[in-house]
């Protein structure tokens, strides 16, 4: 699936999303990846979701956002409790869902000047 950008916004969009892929500024990944509004890219050391760990979590803490969007692959999955500790504690808000309704929201509030952060779990093809 392929998305619209505002290339004139200067924040990380993404470009498109399929099966092994995620495409942010029109470069595709085929890893798992966290994004920022304001320009960051790393890969996120997430094979599958059933390889989360609370550490994963405590390394999106720590780029401060101001809301976490989860994208949980083909469908949506919900972490155990005991992982998102980190986020309840630092009060960030988070939401879980599908990767591609998680690229399609994330695009939408970084339209609205928002700080969000992306982590996206990206299932091989």
């Amino acid at each position: 699936m392929k998305f619209q950008s505002d290339p004139h916004s200067g924040a990380n969009t993404i470009t498109g999303y399929g099966a092994g892929y995620v495409e942010i500024n029109k470069t595709p990944y085929a890893h798992a990846v966290v994004l920022t509004s304001d320009g960051g890219i790393s890969e996120w050391p997430v094979q599958t979701f059933d390889h989360l760990e609370a550490q994963n979590f405590a390394q999106l803490v720590d780029l401060k956002p101001e809301l976490i969007l989860i994208g949980t692959g083909s469908r949506q999955r919900f972490p155990k409790p005991e992982l998102l500790k980190t986020l309840i504690h630092a009060k960030i808000g988070c939401e879980i869902m599908d990767s591609q309704a998680a690229c399609r929201t994330y695009n939408i509030l970084v339209g609205e000047g928002r700080q969000v952060l992306l982590a996206l779990i990206v299932e091989s093809a």
